[in-house]
């Protein structure tokens, strides 16, 4: 017997392989540039768009799809990419509660948003955060190649190795 969600289990299986890239190309870096702090720079630092994913992940799966209270997360208290690997192992750990949960991913729910409900599914709400971490990925290496004008090596995108013969 396949495992509940086996779709979308793989889909977020590329999305940690793409992050785990993601992050050490990040711990390669010079010295304080991830935390560096920019107003010309989304959310400030290439740490706070990573922290600003993982809360994305927290708020919409946990607190929307789970219920479960959640206080978001505070840059300053992840000084380094170590840091924000754990964080991305409780990210791990929640994506697995919540396809064990969403036992019906296709069947329409209602979330609280801001001042209003909205209906989603819990398709949307792992595919949201997950799609939202592949654009701000894309970001990320945007703005690095467009500070130093070298991007980030291609090693750190999702690919396939090839198959001989």
């Amino acid at each position: 017997m396949t495992a509940p969600n086996a779709d979308l289990r793989a889909a977020y299986a590329w999305a940690r392989v793409g992050r785990e890239r993601l992050l050490a190309w990040l711990e390669a870096l010079p010295g304080d540039v991830y935390t560096l702090e920019r107003p010309d720079f989304a959310f400030g630092s290439l740490r706070n768009v990573q922290v600003h994913v993982a809360d994305c992940y927290r708020v919409w799966i946990a607190a929307r799809g789970l219920g479960e209270t959640v206080v978001r997360l505070d840059p300053g208290a992840l000084p380094d990419v170590a840091a924000l690997r754990a964080v991305y192992a409780d990210v791990d750990a929640l994506v697995d509660r919540a396809l064990d949960a969403f036992v019906s991913p296709d069947e329409p729910r209602r979330v609280p948003f801001r001042d209003r409900e909205l209906e989603v599914t819990g398709r949307w709400l792992v595919m949201h955060p997950l799609t939202h971490e592949f654009h701000h990925k894309g970001q990320l290496g945007a703005c690095w190649a467009s500070r130093t004008r070298r991007g980030p090596t291609r090693t750190w995108a999702c690919r396939r190795k090839r198959r001989r013969g």
